[in-house]
């Protein structure tokens, strides 16, 4: 799913999407920053839209969610 959300998106924006799916006709986005989470919002009925289109699911409503960084590589003590 992520690859289809990245597909319908403007292609900086595209690289800040780390996880998509949809359950119960709600496509969740999550994207790397709040920055780039606030972008997105004004494209959520679009990119529903689209992503609908292109995958045949049912999408009733878009959430956008910033998904913090996994941890870095751990330091050998």
């Amino acid at each position: 799913m992520v690859e289809q959300v990245r597909a319908v998106l403007p292609a900086r924006l595209a690289l800040e999407v780390v996880s998509a799916g949809v359950d119960q006709g709600r496509l969740t986005i999550g994207v790397s920053s709040a920055v780039w989470a606030s972008r997105l919002r004004y494209m959520t009925e679009s990119v529903r839209k689209r992503v609908a289109a292109s995958t045949g699911a049912a999408v009733i409503s878009v959430r956008v969610r910033v998904v913090p960084p996994g941890p870095g590589p751990l330091a050998n003590p």
